[in-house]
């Protein structure tokens, strides 16, 4: 039986996001989110990381906005007890 009370299915939207941005973000932009790993490959950006709430996230997304890259997808994962979960490409999958 799967563990209902993992990261992605906590109500107060703690865990680990990969937020998709289309465009290339720079590499100095990852001191804006710390604690988020920020990768750039064919013309994608994905920053990827830990989350402590839902205002936490909100708030990710607001300086994103300001930064003005198109915002592809947020995606809340799994870590399955993991420190983060497997890298997925900037291209998909």
């Amino acid at each position: 039986m799967r563990d209902m009370n993992t990261a992605a299915t906590k109500p107060d939207g703690s865990g680990w996001y990969e937020i998709r941005l289309q465009g290339r973000l720079d590499p100095r932009w990852s001191a804006r989110f710390e604690g988020m790993n920020l990768t750039t490959g064919d013309g994608f950006t994905v920053l990827a990381g830990p989350v402590v709430d839902q205002a936490a996230l909100y708030g990710v997304l607001h300086q994103l906005r300001d930064i003005g890259l198109p915002l592809v997808s947020v995606r809340q994962v799994e870590t399955h007890g993991a420190s983060r979960p497997p890298h997925h490409p900037a291209t998909g999958a």
